[in-house]
């Protein structure tokens, strides 16, 4: 992201001092990040922190900067702003146009899309004139970063936590380069390791970690689309802001729930290893140790086989290969025969990395033709989870 300005505003909220680690964060990445604080904001955390951070000068006020027009200077400069946290007071300046100081004034002055972060205590978060604002700018084509849900500064338990920072600087990602262009498509996606037990304390599974998956639903939402999330075993966090999600711990349930939900979705996305045996019996005590051990296993159920069969005209069926050779005609085969729209094929050797590649086959405008079949195209992706996430979302949408 070398080369993007983002101004960073920080209202006086308790949080405020979560924005010294968003912009150590910022800049590690490549960002050139300049910062403003409301008069409150002061209150609560140093202009220095910020300023020896990211090596500009920090602004506070209309009339005592160097500069004498720091509102317009400012907002020109910026490619994003983001003003996190965001407390009451400047959501409902925000939304009614009070310039009334500095950030107040920049806000005004600034004419594209604004990411906000409210933090604030549950009953002001969820109060009528809080959501009316909050629902006006959303209306102008602003980003509201949902607060996170847990133990709040005042005490009480709820919603209107400061959210983690990565989750933030995946947010400044998304919308330095897309929009809200996912609202109204209903996305079904599960992600993850299957688990089928051999008795209470074993079972199988596999290496799976769950990133990739995790990854398309965490940019699905932030493009806003109504995401429900199936999931595994995981060797990472939830994407926090995801309401809908389900733990699928075997094959079974992840079968089940998957039928039960998908006649309502626009998009199925199947990133999950879902195991392709399971025990044909499970011991209820667990297993002595003996010198040797045969189970016999059983197929569980092919959750895309079933779903092709079952998808309906205007669904968009998208399935995963994971394979450690032949990928282009292993997941050629699957895509005829399980009869999805995409076919994501990936080298069992990037398990677990943040970094990818990942062939996309399909009847994908724009692509060339595969050589072993030319009535499909491909193309080969190669980079960090969440960007290659919103290159296959771009990808779906062309269906």
């Amino acid at each position: 992201m070398q080369g993007k300005n983002i101004l960073l505003c920080v209202s006086g909220g308790i949080s405020a001092y979560k924005a010294i680690d968003l912009a150590s964060r910022l800049c590690k990445q490549g960002f050139e990040v300049k910062c403003v604080l409301s008069e409150n904001a002061t209150k609560f955390v140093s202009p220095l922190n910020f300023s020896a951070i990211t090596h500009n000068s920090v602004h506070t006020s209309l009339f005592t900067d160097a500069d004498p027009i720091p509102h317009i200077t400012l907002a020109t400069w910026a490619d994003l702003l983001i003003v996190a946290p965001v407390t009451a007071n400047i959501l409902a300046k925000a939304a009614n146009g009070i310039a009334d100081d500095l950030l107040s004034t920049i806000l005004v002055a600034y004419d594209k899309p604004v990411l906000f972060v409210p933090a604030m205590n549950v009953k002001m978060y969820h109060s009528a004139i809080v959501q009316e604002n909050i629902e006006r700018l959303l209306e102008r084509g602003h980003y509201i970063l949902q607060p996170a849900t847990g133990k709040l500064a005042c005490g009480t338990e709820g919603e209107g936590k400061y959210p983690p920072n990565e989750e933030i600087i995946y947010a400044i990602q998304t919308y330095l380069n897309y929009t809200l262009d996912l609202k109204g498509i209903k996305v079904l996606i599960n992600a993850g390791a299957t688990v089928e037990a051999i008795d209470p304390m074993r079972f199988l599974s596999n290496r799976s970690s769950g990133k990739m998956g995790l990854a398309i639903a965490r940019a699905l939402a932030l493009r806003g689309a109504e995401v429900t999330l199936l999931y595994g075993n995981l060797q990472v966090e939830l994407p926090y802001n995801i309401q809908d999600k389900v733990f699928c711990e075997s094959a079974d349930t992840m079968f089940r729930e998957t039928i039960k939900r998908y006649p309502e979705m626009d998009w199925i996305i199947c990133c999950a290893a879902v195991a392709d045996y399971k025990p044909k019996e499970i011991n209820t005590q667990k297993l002595p140790k003996l010198s040797q051990l045969n189970l016999e296993l059983i197929s569980t159920p092919d959750i895309l086989f079933e779903l092709g069969k079952l998808k309906k005209e205007n669904q968009r069926l998208i399935g995963f290969a994971a394979q450690s050779d032949n990928l282009i005609r292993s997941a050629l085969d699957k895509y005829y025969r399980k009869n999805l729209d995409l076919i994501c094929a990936n080298d069992i050797r990037y398990a677990g990395r943040d970094e990818d590649e990942i062939i996309i086959q399909g009847k994908i405008k724009g692509y060339p033709p595969l050589k072993e079949d030319p009535n499909i195209n491909s193309v080969v992706m190669k980079g960090d989870k969440f960007s290659l996430a919103h290159n296959l979302i771009n990808i779906i949408k062309e269906l």
